[in-house]
């Protein structure tokens, strides 16, 4: 078998696409920071900037290791390994196979996930959480869910010749997700769930109005997450390839039917559609086809769009029913857009598309594939869930997780940054 060598225009395709899947945290805080109010817009946009700051710095010196390290040869973690990431200098990248890039190129594409994930629990809590103890919150989380899960989801092993070692539990299962269905969104989608019931309801929940102070900055937030999911997606390929480009018109079609299909529901339940309800009606599409993007044909796309941008703007109303304040609805559209789309691989599923995927209910294969979709989707719900609601606890109970009352009314920017997002006044403590 000839020497597998670097090959530069995939590199340059994984390269592009860590700086999209980058760009993602940026865009998550302008669409997080417009649907707070004014007096929480700082410290919203602020609990994704320095998410990316806290997890850059564990993925070099454990993270990595631990969510894509194979030496220990377990399906649940990695190496446990303070390597610092430097034996991966001038090495291909190895998971289930060599692939024809730098290991650092793959290990910086797999970090803008880790960074991502935690940030998109951040607006479920939206408002009255301590910006130090969210800072804590994200080490431990990542370190004992988001890394473990990684592995679990992503590690498809260290070929060396015959031999594979270190697959991931659920990878070793079958369970297909080709770019975060479970790993970043559900299991985001579970602990903003957690989060939520720990910290309690907004101080005037349901009483004061909380719309969205900059609808503007939600759309420009929203194009920016559309935009650099492209990388998120089809830079899932780590290559330049044919793969990469299904991926990526799947993810184009299926977001816009998602968009469609929100602006639908609004337009018959409420009798108009609204900018906030297109922005997260597309964040619920490019969720939804996240896993699935490389295993479905693009007319299947279109359809999984379209059912989760209904789905997920009928979902956001569980929250008053079962009386639980997520602020920013991360449990309607992730943990229901990625339940979504990973059980949708097993309907439209197709080995004709892709080689390495299986055929699901529409194509003849059965219920087998959403057997396995099934297992892993609600395996690492419940992982993060329990987890995460044992993390926020004993944070809670030590240092505290919430702000006092009055800060909270008067607005978290100024009690915890002694900042304002707008200047209105010479004297300005942004509570309005």
């Amino acid at each position: 078998m000839a020497e597998i060598v670097l090959n530069t225009g995939d590199t340059a395709w994984v390269l592009a696409s860590t700086a999209l899947v980058l760009l993602m945290t940026p865009g998550l805080a302008l669409f997080y920071g417009g649907m707070v109010r004014a007096k929480s817009v700082l410290n919203m946009m602020l609990m994704s900037m320095v998410t990316v700051g806290i997890v850059s710095v564990l993925w070099v010196i454990y993270g990595f290791k631990l969510a894509f390290g194979y030496k220990a040869d377990s399906q649940w973690y990695g190496e446990i390994s303070l390597s610092g990431l430097g034996s991966a200098v001038n090495e291909l990248a190895n998971n289930g196979g060599v692939y024809p890039i730098p290991l650092l190129a793959f290990a910086a594409f797999q970090l803008m996930f880790a960074i991502i994930t935690p940030a998109l629990i951040s607006g479920a809590i939206a408002d009255r959480t301590k910006f130090t103890a969210w800072a804590v919150f994200v080490t431990v989380w990542v370190t004992l869910v988001y890394f473990p899960v990684a592995h679990w989801v992503f590690a498809f092993g260290n070929k060396v010749g015959d031999t594979v070692t270190g697959v991931g539990f659920l990878a070793a299962r079958g369970v297909q997700d080709f770019a975060g269905g479970t790993a970043v969104h559900i299991n985001a989608g579970a602990a903003a769930l957690a989060m939520a019931i720990i910290l309690g309801r907004r101080v005037g929940w349901r009483r004061e109005s909380m719309r969205p102070h900059s609808l503007p900055l939600v759309l420009i937030g929203a194009g920016l997450l559309w935009f650099g999911w492209f990388g998120f997606n089809a830079g899932s390929a780590l290559g330049a390839n044919g793969v990469a480009a299904l991926a990526l018109l799947n993810t184009q079609v299926a977001t816009a039917a998602a968009a469609l299909g929100w602006l639908l529901v609004e337009k018959l339940r409420d009798g108009h559609p609204t900018s906030l309800g297109v922005a997260s009606g597309a964040v619920s599409g490019l969720v939804a086809i996240t896993p699935a993007c490389a295993y479905v044909a693009p007319w299947a796309a279109v359809v999984i769009g379209l059912l989760a941008g209904v789905f997920c703007a009928l979902a956001v109303g569980i929250k008053y029913l079962l009386n639980f304040d997520d602020s920013l609805d991360v449990v309607g559209v992730h943990l229901i857009g990625g339940l979504w789309g990973s059980l949708a691989i097993g309907f439209f599923g197709s080995s004709a598309v892709n080689s390495v995927g299986l055929d699901g209910i529409f194509y003849g294969g059965g219920t087998a594939l959403l057997g396995k979709q099934a297992f892993g989707a609600f395996f690492v719900l419940a992982y993060s869930f329990i987890v995460t609601l044992i993390i926020g606890f004993i944070i809670d109970k030590t240092m505290g997780l919430r702000i006092k009352e009055e800060a909270e009314i008067s607005g978290i920017d100024y009690d915890q940054h002694a900042e304002t997002g707008y200047e209105l006044t010479s004297n300005s403590r942004g509570g309005f």
